[in-house]
């Protein structure tokens, strides 16, 4: 599969077999650049403006926005489990859906706006992803050195920070990922990326975490 990140919690997964996977797309608001992305399936974690701008995407697509379990496609299975926006069990900012794709012998997961540290359930279920997409940045969601620590706890092979503070949201009270990286060397971070291509056979050869260009 080929992994992009359009920007902030947005990606785009495509599959050997063609199938388009978008993750939280953003709107205008967020201040990056909006791009039509075609998409099959669109992983919706919750409805703030910056996750569920479906209406900037193209294509006939299928939009999972519950927690369940779901098959939309003969090789794709999708588990979406509830989580919190805040470390306040919702009172704040509500629930987020933390999403698990199942796909090419690989398990994606997804954290949406992780507020807080997972529970023991929530673990086992997204323990040992190939792919963790966490959020870093703080505020909204948790920070680096939080997400370090949920990091350690699921164990993932690669992970692709996101929901931090670039170019585009530089008037957000967020950080950047430094805190988060500062616990990898230069070695296991690849940065500027302009995609990212994974298959289950070549994960040894995966960088540790991989910062997309901006």
């Amino acid at each position: 599969m080929i992994i992009r990140h359009i920007g902030h919690a947005e990606f785009r997964i495509e599959t050997e077999s063609g199938i388009s996977l978008v993750t939280d797309p953003y709107d205008a608001g967020c201040g990056y650049p909006v791009h039509n992305v075609r998409a099959d399936i669109v992983l919706v974690s919750h409805s703030h403006h910056d996750h569920n701008a479906v209406e900037n995407l193209s294509g006939n697509f299928r939009v999972l926005d519950k927690a369940g379990t779901f098959q939309p496609e003969p090789d794709i299975r999708i588990t979406a489990i509830r989580g919190y926006h805040d470390d306040v069990q919702g009172a704040r900012r509500g629930e987020t859906l933390l999403f698990l794709v199942e796909t090419e012998g690989l398990r994606i997961v997804h954290l949406g706006d992780l507020g807080c540290m997972p529970d023991e359930e929530q673990v086992r279920i997204l323990r040992s992803p190939d792919v963790l997409m966490i959020p870093v940045g703080g505020f909204f969601t948790i920070d680096g050195e939080q997400a370090r620590r949920v990091a350690e706890m699921l164990k993932p092979r690669v992970i692709l920070p996101m929901h931090y503070k670039t170019k585009y949201n530089a008037d957000w009270p967020i950080s950047g990922p430094e805190a988060f990286l500062a616990g990898f060397s230069d070695a296991d971070i690849m940065r500027d990326a302009e995609a990212l291509r994974v298959t289950a056979g070549d994960l040894e050869c995966q960088p540790k975490a991989v910062l997309f260009r901006q």
